[in-house]
């Protein structure tokens, strides 16, 4: 095929994906391998072989997602199970203060965030955002839009959620490196959005029914606030140390190997759930059935998002063995376009059009895999470029988003209140981690 055929046929593959994701409410896991294959027989790829191209890259991406995901979501399932969310809130509260209590819960998000999901997230800070509200004589919302935006952010840019740790396979980013400037990006952001949430006007907000307005009672015996953060931080300090050690020795050095070893995010990760059970196991006087029915509990909910990220991976390879990618990089070549802003709108564009952040990232990913190669970006470039691909997906987040339903739900808000709040928060969360990102990206 012509190289305009083959920008035409990815174009119509992404259009038809949209289409069964939207229109046709095609799960998102059937749509993508529907694509993927009619994509790959479209494109010249030899019938015999297209859904073996399809099925290697499953493959290949769940090869590097599937564990630290399921490892993740054990971690944060102990954490919530526990009382530690619940924890951690009050004792940020404790010490900023109740004049500070937004800041407080905001900042208890951010740690909460790295291990739990978004959705889960917010389910758990929910009713804790409506008590302290109560307690501070503060409109909810002062509390629920930056916590909401500060999860999402963090979903979206840090490992290990599934979006951030795919899309680095996919463009070949190092884990340890998206992790070390993700972190502060991300805190930038957090602040940034923390700060611009302030401005909305929402004392003037009637809420209506939320199933978060009764607070719910804390923990019996949770566990304290510095064991949450410290479980949290584990895995983060292992592959950080991983990744800064591996810089400094020599390769083929047995420390290289060892701290390579020990840096991989798998084993910290594994590390970590197995501390955290122990610890947290012990501390709450479980049994070892309990403890690991815990454990089990946290896989089901994770299942869709897995399957999604491993069929995205399909998608993403066709487009490289196509041709579509290369032909795609030589045209953003001729564009001028920075290669970072390009990566950023497409998955901005994409979020918007689907709701699917996972899905914005995977296909933005899939699209541009071939042009970041070609591109002979550095670690950190690479590493920044998939942080950006990351705040595409965090903005624009409107009635087509999951995330958007339980925002506006859970804080008793009709569409229209939703719209013109967390839409727009989204969306400002959105461009100012892109701003941070492309400033240190024009400077490495």
């Amino acid at each position: 095929m012509t190289g305009g055929a083959l920008i035409g046929l990815g174009l119509a593959a992404v259009a038809v994906l949209l289409a069964l994701v939207i229109w046709v409410k095609m799960p998102a896991f059937v749509a993508l391998l529907v694509v993927s294959i009619g994509t790959a027989i479209l494109s010249g790829v030899p019938l015999a072989e297209s859904v073996g191209v399809v099925t290697g890259g499953i493959g290949k991406t769940l090869s590097s997602v599937i564990v630290v995901v399921g490892l993740g979501a054990m971690l944060g399932r102990l954490i919530e199970v526990s009382g530690g969310a619940d924890a951690l809130a009050r004792y940020f509260t404790e010490k900023l203060g109740p004049k500070k209590v937004a800041a407080a819960v905001t900042a208890a998000a951010f740690i909460l965030g790295i291990p739990v999901f978004f959705d889960v997230g917010f389910i758990i800070l929910a009713p804790i955002v409506f008590g302290f509200a109560r307690t501070a004589g503060i409109h909810p919302m002062k509390l629920g839009l930056p916590v909401a935006g500060t999860l999402l952010t963090v979903h979206v840019v840090l490992p290990p959620h599934p979006g951030p740790v795919a899309t680095a396979e996919l463009v070949g980013a190092e884990i340890g490196t998206v992790l070390a400037w993700g972190l502060p990006l991300a805190a930038v952001t957090a602040v940034g959005g923390y700060f611009a949430a302030k401005l909305f006007k929402t004392d003037a907000i009637v809420l209506g029914e939320s199933p978060a307005t009764e607070e719910a009672p804390p923990a019996e015996n949770p566990p304290g606030p510095w064991t949450v953060i410290g479980l949290i931080l584990l895995p983060i300090v292992q592959i950080l140390l991983g990744t800064g050690g591996v810089l400094m020795t020599e390769e083929g050095s047995t420390a290289h190997s060892v701290l390579s070893f020990v840096g991989s995010a798998p084993v910290a990760l594994l590390t970590a759930v197995l501390v955290a059970w122990a610890v947290v196991g012990t501390q709450q006087g479980w049994s070892r059935d309990k403890g690991s029915s815990v454990l089990d509990s946290s896989l089901p909910a994770v299942a869709v998002i897995i399957f999604v990220t491993g069929a995205g991976g399909g998608f993403a390879a066709v487009l490289v063995e196509s041709g579509i990618g290369k032909v795609l990089s030589d045209l953003l070549v001729s564009m001028n376009m920075p290669l970072i802003l390009m990566a950023y709108l497409l998955s901005l564009a994409l979020r918007a059009s689907q709701g699917s952040a996972t899905v914005a990232m995977l296909t933005t990913a899939g699209l541009l895999a071939t042009p970041i190669v070609e591109a002979g970006l550095s670690g950190t470039q690479t590493a920044l470029v998939t942080i950006a691909i990351g705040f595409g997906a965090l903005g624009l987040s409107h009635i087509n988003d999951s995330g958007f339903w339980i925002v506006t739900k859970y804080q008793g808000l009709s569409v229209k209140q939703g719209l013109q709040t967390w839409t727009v928060l989204s969306t400002i969360f959105s461009l100012v981690g892109f701003a941070a990102t492309a400033a240190v990206y024009a400077l490495v």
